[in-house]
């Protein structure tokens, strides 16, 4: 009798010291990713760990673009018993199974990147997420190009009054993807710019693709491009890559070339005069909104004015964007 009773206060002391441990180190936050080879999101959960060092243990899973790995990771994920989710969806129309995975072990989770549908989030009173208005961002990069196109004279190469102008966009279906494209386009138009699309294509989000496609529409289109427009910056940079292969950025040939992200090196590329402009999708706000609210749902309180200093509509988080140019970055050094 004796030894059980002490082998059970062992087992209850390391279970205390377990507990307590929890405790000091904070809720234990399972974090699924979608690709670690996008700029973008490597940016971002980098800041997500600063964010998080000493407040919250962090577990970090890369879905390497699959989403049958994803919900195997979160599965994986919530039989650890973590406190709470941050899932940055493969794919967002999937987002509803991972919800009710979350759902059922009573576990918050909070979206990242790809907003799911709002009838998923509806799904369950602790399902939150956060990211960025594509909407917000596409009129700001649309009017940035508008501007650039009725200050600079030789920005309409054959004078018909029309900007010429080439897409590159993200993952086809993407909501960001689609709503950056639509309304960077409308955008435009309500500047009073004329607009003609030469052609839009795919570029999945990726610099090399983005060099692909712009070379195809360099070689179809020629010199009748006057503005290049594209949903994020890997891309833009892509673009970029395939202008300079063609004698654009020297010997004062210049090219409009605009993207949405701000990356680390998409600022480079404003600093050397290649970029025109981007958009900022706060990183830094982002991943401190993701803890936040991590932090606190965890803990079992309400999201409310007083814990959470970011604007919540029906569980969404939209941070504010702002659009940035070479003039910009240097006037903020």
């Amino acid at each position: 009798m004796k030894r059980i009773t002490v082998w059970m206060a062992v087992l209850l002391l390391a279970l205390s010291s377990c507990l307590s441990a929890r405790a000091a180190e904070g809720p234990v936050v399972g974090v699924c990713i979608y690709n670690g080879q996008d700029t973008f999101i490597q940016s971002m959960f980098s800041l997500l760990e600063t964010q998080a060092d000493g407040r919250a243990q962090l577990h970090i899973r890369d879905a390497a673009n699959d989403q049958n790995k994803q919900n195997d990771q979160i599965g994986e994920l919530l039989a650890l018993g973590v406190d709470a989710l941050v899932v940055n969806p493969v794919d967002r129309t999937g987002a509803v199974y991972l919800i009710d995975m979350a759902k059922k072990q009573g576990v918050p989770i909070i979206m990242v990147n790809r907003e799911p549908l709002t009838s998923d989030l509806d799904r369950y009173a602790l399902a939150y997420y956060v990211g960025i208005d594509p909407k917000e961002q596409g009129e700001l990069s649309g009017l940035l190009a508008a501007e650039y196109f009725k200050n600079n004279p030789y920005a309409d190469k054959n004078g018909d009054g029309v900007m010429q102008t080439v897409l590159l966009k993200g993952e086809p279906g993407h909501q960001d993807a689609e709503l950056r494209t639509r309304y960077s386009t409308m955008a435009v138009q309500s500047a009073g710019v004329h607009m003609e699309i030469l052609a839009q294509d795919t570029a999945m989000w990726e610099r090399s693709l983005g060099q692909e496609k712009m070379a195809a529409f360099i070689n179809t289109f020629g010199d009748r491009i006057e503005c290049v427009l594209c949903n994020n910056d890997d891309m833009a940079l892509g673009a970029i890559d395939a202008l300079k292969a063609a004698g654009y950025f020297s010997s004062g040939k210049f090219m409009p070339v605009l993207g949405i992200d701000a990356t680390a090196p998409a600022l480079e590329s404003l600093r050397a005069g290649t970029l025109y402009g981007s958009v900022v999708n706060d990183a830094f706000e982002q991943a401190r909104a993701i803890i936040e609210l991590a932090l606190i749902l965890s803990d079992g309180r309400a999201v409310t004015p007083e814990n959470f200093p970011y604007e919540v509509n029906n569980k969404v988080v939209y941070i504010k964007s702002r659009v940035i140019t070479k003039a910009i970055l240097e006037a903020e050094n």
